[in-house]
């Protein structure tokens, strides 16, 4: 059994690795946003202007739904993630960051000049396209409305080819 930090924070990993989320888009995301029955996550319209759905992965959505029951205070705000202090408040997307650089930091990995959310952003785009993914469907997931942005965040990896 975790404690409700550790189902928190795993839950906003797993949202922010394979799905490449923004940290604001971690923060602002809200109960009404996640449709079960569908296995699909909506995206309200942040820093692209335009909402978009993603599917809800199944190791996602049980991650979501373990912090629902165990970790998550009880609370008439709407917002999925909330802090854990005695008044329960919305998360800022500068804790999201602050969640990453300290999984990276106990995972033994070095902080580099990209850190937080940002770099598991990018990794989830060098993933999919590494995949077969298109430069298409890699910006439809991310929300980019430019592929010359998507291929900024989407190394490939040619030795894997």
């Amino acid at each position: 059994m975790l404690d409700p930090a550790e189902y928190r924070d795993r839950a906003i990993l797993l949202l922010l690795a394979p799905l490449g989320l923004r940290a604001g888009e971690v923060a602002a995301h809200e109960l009404d946003d996640l449709d079960w029955q569908g296995g699909q996550l909506r995206l309200r319209a942040g820093k692209c202007r335009r909402e978009r759905v993603l599917p809800l992965p199944q190791e996602v959505g049980a991650a979501l739904a373990e912090y629902l029951r165990h970790g998550r205070p009880p609370s008439q705000e709407r917002r999925v993630f909330l802090t854990l202090a005695a008044q329960a408040r919305a998360f800022h997307p500068a804790a999201v960051t602050r969640i990453v650089q300290r999984s990276l930091k106990r995972a033994g990995i070095p902080l580099g000049r990209l850190t937080g959310a940002h770099m598991l952003r990018q990794t989830a785009a060098s993933r999919m396209v590494n995949r077969g993914a298109s430069f298409k469907d890699v910006a439809d997931v991310l929300g980019h409305r430019s592929l010359q942005t998507t291929c900024i965040y989407a190394k490939l990896d040619l030795d894997d080819r």
